[in-house]
């Protein structure tokens, strides 16, 4: 019976690949970054993640945590049971709950030229974004739903020095003599 024609070549190192990158590659794959601290510092290497993720209490398919009804032809519905785990490691769990319950800071916010931008428009026009549209400092010629769009975004991002900003405006300045 012949060889098979990759038995009798000769094994070559390919000088194209790079072997330290390859292996960090392999790593990278096999021991992936789990980017929550309190998980990254439960997790038990030598466990599976299904294992890891039932002793958190956490799901790690969730078509099998939650029960689902199964309809039958003739009119019988059978419940399947979620299958009752033991959580070792309950604190993860309340960790996590405790940062998803904290509420999130808003930190958009806005350049210093587009303020600029939108406190002259207010000022020069009120609320005539028509005429915000046609003015000489629309350098982007933004439309008048456009200027209205930054206009609402400065409202929700800046509040605070939005309504200053209308306050000193509705405030007529005394004229010096």
């Amino acid at each position: 019976m012949p060889k098979t024609k990759q038995s009798s070549k000769r094994k070559k190192f390919d000088y194209n690949k790079d072997r330290k990158k390859m292996k960090k590659k392999f790593i990278k794959k096999y021991k992936p970054r789990i980017e929550d601290s309190q998980i990254r510092n439960a997790w038990d290497d030598n466990k599976s993640m299904a294992r890891n993720l039932q002793e958190m209490g956490l799901a790690f398919d969730p078509n099998r945590t939650l029960p689902i009804k199964k309809q039958r032809l003739l009119g019988e519905d059978k419940q399947t049971k979620a299958p009752v785990n033991i959580v070792t490691k309950p604190y993860v769990l309340n960790q996590l709950e405790e940062t998803a319950s904290r509420p999130e800071k808003d930190t958009k916010t806005l350049s210093s030229d587009l303020i600029e931008y939108v406190q002259y428009m207010i000022r020069e026009h009120s609320n005539d974004y028509k005429a915000m549209a046609r003015d000489e400092k629309n350098y982007y010629q933004d439309t008048p739903k456009q200027i209205k769009r930054k206009i609402n975004e400065y409202k929700r991002c800046h509040q605070q020095h939005y309504n200053a900003f209308i306050s000193s405006l509705a405030v007529p300045q005394p004229m010096d003599q």
